[in-house]
């Protein structure tokens, strides 16, 4: 049976010592960053430039669309704790750092699960079963033409 208890965001908004390769990127080319989240989470890798055309000068004027559907659909399809109002709340006054916790929170959970195998080898000391011979039958003639066999 599958867990549906609502589970936390792997990293926190303001984790960037988590996985500092994301916050750099993220700040040495922030559309870069929201492209290649939007493409890992399966959405076309243009959609963040809505963001930029909506925003200029790094001041929204209305929720920027991108950041907050994707960070909506990771919440929901990863079944993580949040509201729509905390959603909106974030896109809109820190959308660097969402991106950031978004794209750090695909790597992580994307990744390829560790298995490990425990292999036990056992030595079986097989012989054949024996093999049993049924006699052959003893056969004599009584008479000319005329063989009889016992068993």
């Amino acid at each position: 049976m599958a867990d549906n208890h609502p589970t936390d965001w792997k990293t926190g908004l303001f984790d960037c010592f988590e996985d500092a390769s994301t916050c750099c990127y993220g700040f040495w080319c922030a559309p870069c960053l929201a492209c290649t989240v939007s493409g890992r989470f399966g959405e076309n890798t243009c959609l963040p430039l809505c963001d930029i055309m909506l925003a200029p000068c790094g001041i929204p004027m209305v929720v920027p669309p991108a950041v907050l559907s994707l960070r909506a659909a990771i919440r929901h399809k990863y079944n993580i704790k949040g509201s729509l109002c905390k959603d909106i709340c974030v896109s809109c006054y820190c959308t660097s750092c969402s991106w950031c916790q978004m794209h750090r929170e695909l790597k992580l959970r994307n990744q390829a699960p560790t298995t490990i195998i425990n292999v036990q080898t056992t030595n079986y000391n097989v012989q054949p079963n024996p093999v049993m011979m049924a006699p052959a039958p003893f056969a004599y003639m009584s008479q000319p033409g005329v063989f009889m066999a016992v068993r």
